[in-house]
């Protein structure tokens, strides 16, 4: 499903180089939002004070790449603490911000803003609806693609930690199933297998992982694809093992089950295609307000001085 969201990060040269190389982008486009002047054009924007932000509109695909991992990327490269400039570039239109179109979007932002607010002494990044939004100038878009050595104020250091960033998220073709049906009964067992071949259910408050808080990694028990880290893990007293969000929205897909009477999204590993459990909109809202409820037959946990061992050290900077 396309979605767009709207980032103003000082100069959009800069901004829209780092966005439009995010794995799961679909489009990029700059242009200068929520001002007062319709149409305006560069001269206005820089010498009319309109009040409008230089600013990408992003358009990715929200089953390959999460709004989340958007807003920790766009932090990545922005000085929350001047109002009014980034880096040496100063003026209104250089102030930053991020502008939604979907309410729905609002809950997650306002969380990811607060725990950001908390890092700094000053804060100053704008959190608003897009009013307005106009197309810049064509000589504008993909500036540094058509000028490599063009003006950017985002450092080197900043886009390598972006780039690293979406460099641990591993394709999930990596994790497929290779052994029979048989052969996999018979590794991780009856129950195990009733979850997440046939979509079975443990009993409540009987998971190994229910009541369990140790610092480590949740994978496939199937294909060992990495789902989810202790850091997401919370207590939600629903009787299963409950997360507020998975480590990447490559690694699981959702599907409508309306099985039992009721209306509920299904959660799949993308790679051996298990059952997991369902997701639900009832977490705690300083989470992102989500609920990850995953049987715990179906995962297996690696804990945290395992990692290395086992094949997931590049995991570690994931789990504090």
């Amino acid at each position: 499903m396309k979605k767009d969201i709207y980032f103003a990060g000082g100069c959009f040269w800069g901004t829209e180089h780092i966005f439009k190389r995010i794995p799961g982008v679909l489009d990029t486009t700059v242009g200068y939002a929520n001002g007062s002047m319709e149409n305006p054009s560069y001269e206005d924007v820089c010498y009319k004070d309109t009040e409008h932000r230089e600013t990408v509109k992003v358009t990715y695909d929200d089953t390959k790449l999460s709004l989340s991992m958007l807003v920790q990327a766009f932090f990545m490269v922005i000085d929350p603490t001047v109002k009014n400039r980034q880096g040496n570039d100063i003026g209104s239109q250089y102030q930053t911000g991020v502008y939604y179109v979907d309410k729905e979007d609002l809950s997650l932002l306002e969380n990811t803003f607060s725990k950001e607010k908390t890092k700094h002494n000053e804060f100053y990044v704008e959190l608003k609806p897009l009013d307005n939004f106009y197309d810049a100038e064509w000589y504008h878009q993909d500036y540094l693609d058509k000028n490599p050595d063009g003006y950017c104020h985002i450092s080197y250091e900043e886009m390598d930690k972006v780039r690293k960033m979406f460099a641990t998220e591993i394709e999930s073709n990596e994790y497929k199933q290779t052994e029979t049906d048989d052969q996999l009964f018979f590794r991780i067992g009856a129950q195990a297998f009733d979850v997440v071949k046939k979509a079975g259910t443990e009993a409540p408050y009987s998971g190994e992982y229910n009541d369990f808080f140790e610092k480590g990694l949740y994978v496939d028990i199937v294909s060992g694809e990495p789902l989810f880290t202790s850091n997401d893990k919370f207590n939600s007293g629903c009787g299963w093992p409950a997360f507020s969000k998975p480590i990447s929205e490559d690694h699981v897909n959702y599907k409508r089950d309306n099985t039992l009477g009721m209306n509920r999204v299904e959660v799949r590993s993308k790679g051996a295609n298990s059952h997991l459990g369902h997701v639900f909109q009832d977490g705690p809202e300083e989470l992102g307000g989500m609920r990850y409820c995953i049987n715990s037959a179906a995962l297996r946990f690696i804990p945290f001085d395992k990692l290395d061992e086992e094949g997931y050290g590049e995991f570690k900077k994931l789990i504090n």
